[in-house]
């Protein structure tokens, strides 16, 4: 498969890489490379197969969980003005917050998936439904009490990490993370990315689909139940409830209602250019704007999860290596290696990943339609990774 786009004289093993790679994909993906704030790497490849149409390069997709890395930012730029603390109780903006036993819980909690609020009770009945919308859920949000005490542990927060930031970003500003990230970075950047997609965009869409079938709340079930999890304790129980609850929301990311609801831990569509193009804006000066100061840089991308310590079946349950935090970005592990120490950013169900490498002045982003779920290895698609770092390395 023949990749179409550019590339920087330099770049075209990465390019060479990417076609490789979607040759053995039956969808379509994007790839996008800044380096020190300029575009080196812009290509496209494959289909919109749902659509039976190319898949090119004003394609717009879901780009699932790499919205929490747009979610961050917006965090970010709101505590460079002072409008919120990293250090600080949540209830400091939050005073309901405290109900169940969560009054000491901080802001940086929230950000690196350790406040133990990973989903729901299933008895709360919080519906599938319940969750595109934050004034249906927050309640029990505020209610619930923590599955361990804020700061012990750490576990991916699928949906309730967007709710909750989204809460305090509503409190401080009186609007909530979409609207200030486009005010703030989409509109600056000229980015085609949105959290909640306006219906004139639709058409623009490349819908996902599984290359094989995805796995179902019974085969979860079955896996944690083989490794020897006590499914009948409540962290079991919320955990396999929240997986479960996080597969069919991405089902429903394929519908209007769920692309136009307001989800900013899960339903971002943009293309990889504006994804890649936000990252470069955070280490560096694009097109004249900077989003970040290299002081908040520094702080976002140390490490604030290496101390936690299992609760539990936490391990287990993790499904995958252990997940590295920052606040409100990944950092490297054995699935999701970036650029290796010193990147950040954050990777999307089924392949979608963005990230940044202050050091090398690197900033990329890869989306594509096809499911592809690996919870221990990296996507094969991201061989272009491999030639990034040799350029790097050179």
């Amino acid at each position: 498969m023949s990749a179409k786009g550019f590339v920087a004289r330099g770049y075209e093993g990465v390019r060479d890489a990417f076609a490789f790679a979607q040759a053995n994909d039956e969808g379509g993906g994007q790839l996008c490379v800044y380096r020190h704030g300029q575009k080196v790497v812009d290509l496209w490849a494959g289909r919109d197969k749902v659509n039976d149409r190319p898949y090119a390069e004003d394609t717009l997709t879901i780009i699932m969980s790499c919205t929490k890395g747009a979610t961050a930012t917006v965090v970010h730029r709101l505590a460079e003005r002072g409008l919120i603390d990293y250090e600080a109780a949540v209830t400091d903006y939050w005073p309901e917050f405290a109900a169940g036993g969560k009054g000491e819980a901080r802001i940086w909690h929230l950000m690196s998936h350790s406040v133990g609020l990973p989903g729901f009770d299933p008895e709360v009945g919080v519906s599938i439904g319940d969750l595109l919308y934050p004034d249906r859920h927050l309640s029990a949000l505020e209610a619930m009490a923590p599955l361990w005490k804020p700061g012990a542990s750490c576990l991916y927060h699928p949906i309730t990490y967007g709710s909750l930031l989204n809460e305090v970003v509503r409190r401080v500003t009186g609007k909530n993370v979409a609207q200030v990230f486009a005010e703030e970075i989409r509109a600056p950047l000229g980015l085609d990315f949105w959290i909640g997609l306006p219906e004139a965009e639709e058409p623009r869409v490349a819908p996902h689909f599984y290359a094989t079938p995805g796995l179902t709340g019974v085969q979860i079930l079955a896996l944690l139940e083989g490794a020897g999890v006590d499914l009948s304790t409540r962290l079991a129980r919320v955990v396999l409830h929240s997986l479960k609850q996080t597969i069919e929301l991405i089902d429903d990311m394929n519908n209007r209602e769920g692309r136009a609801a307001d989800v900013p831990a899960g339903n971002g569509v943009a293309d990889a250019a504006s994804l890649a193009k936000m990252y470069a804006a955070v280490i560096g000066e694009v097109d004249g704007v900077r989003l970040l100061g290299p002081e908040t840089v520094e702080k976002a991308r140390t490490l604030r999860t290496g101390a936690m310590v299992p609760a539990g079946d936490l391990g287990v349950l993790q499904l995958g290596p252990p997940m590295r935090y920052g606040l409100g970005y990944e950092l490297p592990r054995i699935s999701t290696p970036m650029l290796g120490e010193g990147s950040f950013g954050h990777a999307g169900a089924g392949g979608r990943l963005g990230f940044a490498h202050p050091e090398s002045g690197i900033a990329a982003a890869y989306v594509a339609n096809t499911m592809i779920s690996s919870t221990a290895d990296p996507d094969p698609r991201w061989a272009w990774i491999d030639e990034l770092a040799k350029l790097v390395a050179a």
